[in-house]
Order: C-alpha cells, then sequence, then structure tokens
C-alpha cells in the first residue's frame, strides 16, 4: 500500500505541565484529517482540566485559567476524538507525549482509542531524515523545510504546521524507499499505550 494516498489524522495536546502520572491534565486539544494532503475536518477544544494551571505552563502555551474556566472537561470533549480518528493513522510531533495524554484522559472514563490505531512520529522522521540538524523542535524543522510558521504552541497552528512537515518529511522518506505505508510504520511509528483503570493510582482520578 503506497503511504502517500493514506488517511492521517494529525493532532496536538496542550497540557498544564508534563506528566500524567503526576496528575497533569490537557488543557487545549486540536486534530485535523487530513486526505490527498489536503485538510479535510478540523477539531478544535479549549478543555477544563479541573485544576489549576500553573504559571510556567501558562507562558509557554499562553492559555489562561479564565480561558478554560468555562470549557468542556475531558469526559465531555475528549470521547469525541474517538470518533473523529476513526480508523485512520494518528501523526504528531514527538506523538507518544500526546498519545500518553489522550489515551490516559481517555482511560479515567472508561474509554480508549479504536484497537489498532497506528501512530507515527514526525520527530522520529526529522532525526532520521534530518539527521544534520541541530534542533528537532517543531518549529526549527519546519524552517528547514521550507515550511512557513506562523503561531506555536497552541494546539491548532501546531497540527497544521505538523501537517506541512509531515509531507515534505514523506517526500524525503519516499526518495530514500520508504514508500509504503508499512515501511513508514515500521521505522517512524510508534506504540499507544494502554492504560488499565484497575492500575491507576485512584488519586490521579478526577
Amino acid at each position: 500500500m503506497n503511504a502517500k494516498p493514506t488517511e492521517y489524522v494529525v493532532f496536538d495536546v496542550e497540557t498544564t505541565g508534563l506528566s500524567v502520572q503526576g496528575g497533569d491534565r490537557i488543557v487545549e486539544i486540536a486534530a485535523v484529517r487530513v486526505k490527498n494532503w489536503k485538510i479535510v475536518d478540523t477539531f478544535e477544544s479549549l478543555v477544563n482540566p479541573q485544576r489549576g494551571l500553573p504559571v510556567e505552563a501558562q507562558q509557554i502555551h499562553h492559555i489562561t485559567e479564565e480561558m478554560i474556566a468555562g470549557a468542556p472537561t475531558a469526559d465531555q470533549i475528549l470521547p469525541k476524538i474517538i470518533d473523529f480518528t476513526g480508523g485512520a493513522c494518528l501523526v504528531g510531533h514527538n506523538v507518544k507525549f500526546d498519545l500518553n495524554f489522550l489515551c490516559f484522559e481517555l482511560s479515567l472514563i472508561g474509554r480508549k482509542l479504536r484497537e489498532g490505531t497506528p501512530a507515527i512520529d514526525t520527530l522520529k522522521m526529522a532525526k532520521a531524515l534530518l539527521p544534520h540538524l541541530t534542533s528537532f523542535r517543531l518549529a526549527h524543522v519546519a524552517h528547514s523545510l521550507g515550511a512557513a510558521v506562523e503561531e506555536t504552541h497552541r494546539a491548532l497552528p501546531d497540527v497544521k504546521l505538523t501537517a506541512k512537515v509531515m509531507k515534505r518529511l514523506m517526500d524525503i522518506a519516499t526518495d530514500q524507499n520508504i514508500d509504503t505505508f508499512r515501511d513508514l510504520y515500521k521505522n517512524f511509528g510508534v506504540i499507544k499505550p494502554n492504560f488499565k483503570i484497575e492500575q491507576m493510582n485512584h488519586e490521579f482520578v478526577f
């Protein structure tokens, strides 16, 4: 199966911090469905984490407590991403971070992504295909590939930028004979976590 016509869902989350096990939560999620390298659908929402939002996090993504105060909670909004993604391949820059948060949050309400949902990491792609770069931050990779960088560290702009980066990296991968989805996943895929509710410390269940 050729990798290029495959349908992808590029997604990103912004969070209160870096650790799901430490009680950090999602404050924003965005995703775009990409078919034949065109965005055909968009999903975006702020999320009320039902906990405080550290100043350090606000300085990174510029999401404030006032902005999320009236937003839907995770149990109200995150199950919708299951239908949005369907059976498409998920894509993200350092996608394991985003998958950890999404899968953890879904598991808290007894939900999970569909079985067999694959995920591709553009960070892994960039490190393998552009080893000469001095930084693999999304904006730096995008600049190196000639993709225009506008706003960053908000979910939807990062998602749209990741989609551009993915297409350019895919062209490079094809030149290196990584031109089927099987090869793509073998080289750049990640395994999504499988959180089980009975294994969780109840202090993390809000």
